[in-house]
């Protein structure tokens, strides 16, 4: 998924998905560990995304308390 279609999400849906993805990718270790898949390249695209997810909520996060406070020292 890219960057752009991950910022297009709202933060209900980008929660949902990040769920989603974690379970996938503990189900993808637990395979890994008893053997049965051989490449990584699904493992790290998904944490790829995980941290894209996570980038995105974090931004919207700075950019909503950044609203809500003044800055230090600003006049009302």
């Amino acid at each position: 998924m890219k960057s752009q279609k991950v910022r297009d999400l709202d933060d209900l849906e980008l929660r949902r998905q990040l769920a989603e993805m974690e379970e996938q990718l503990f189900r993808l270790h637990f395979q890994m560990s008893m053997g049965q898949m051989d490449g990584l390249k699904k493992v790290r695209s998904m944490r790829k995304v995980r941290a894209r997810i996570f980038t995105v909520l974090r931004e919207r996060e700075l950019a909503g308390a950044g609203q809500a406070q003044p800055a230090p020292g600003a006049k009302k």
